[in-house]
């Protein structure tokens, strides 16, 4: 694999692009990456959540093919999804493309997490992702899960401390209940980690972090120093 692949990073929220664009910077600059933003696939989908609808029917599925067809079009060896509420659109997609590692949000700090063999405490800023996520744990893990609610709002209006304090109050329950790694669900949340490990001193997992580490792995690139 060449030192530089080309890699497609898909987003369904906005604030999903800085997070992996600083790790992969920070940890493989030599990655050539894309960026796709469709900011309304989530805010379809908390719509079609608060209706009570169908939140991943046919059209969803589609607008998730359309985007991947589109990127692998272009010449991308790998493709990351940065949304963690659309696991069965991911799966279909990473389906119909045996040859490519097409990655979910949070696969790779699922499979971190659960290697501690701790009990895994979850957050998550968007409510969706609560509902879809902790499926993609194995069965008999240990998870327990907390919204940090009015973070995203927070981080709308550009109140980083205000997310940040509402992430760590969602952890502080979860360590209440016994958790003693800490997983922020999405990207976006990954600006919280040093806050959390902070007031919590507990080790903290993000997804912008462990997916770098894992497409590293997929397209047999070796870590610096490695």
């Amino acid at each position: 694999m060449s030192a530089a692949p080309r890699l497609a990073l898909i987003h369904a929220l906005a604030q999903s692009v800085a997070p992996i664009n600083e790790a992969l910077a920070r940890d493989w600059p030599q990655a050539l990456r894309m960026n796709l933003l469709d900011d309304s696939l989530s805010a379809d989908l908390a719509r079609a959540a608060a209706a009570g609808a169908d939140r991943l029917d046919a059209a969803m599925h589609q607008r998730f093919e359309t985007l991947a067809a589109y990127a692998e079009g272009t010449g991308a060896q790998a493709i990351l999804f940065t949304c963690s509420a659309f696991g069965p659109c991911i799966d279909a997609v990473a389906a119909r493309r045996p040859h490519l590692p097409v990655l979910k949000p949070n696969e790779a700090m699922v499979a971190e997490a659960v290697a501690t063999g701790a009990r895994v405490g979850l957050v998550a800023s968007f409510a969706p992702t609560l509902a879809s996520m902790p499926a993609e744990f194995p069965p008999g893990t240990e998870l327990c899960t907390a919204l940090a609610d009015g973070a995203l709002a927070a981080l709308e209006r550009g109140d980083t401390a205000g997310h940040d304090e509402r992430a760590v109050e969602a952890a502080r329950t979860l360590v209440a209940q016994g958790c003693t790694v800490i997983a922020l669900a999405q990207f976006s949340l990954a600006r919280a980690r040093v806050a959390v490990e902070q007031a919590l001193g507990l080790p903290v997992l993000t997804t912008p972090d462990s997916a770098v580490r894992l497409l590293r792995r997929r397209l047999g690139c070796r870590a610096p120093g490695g």
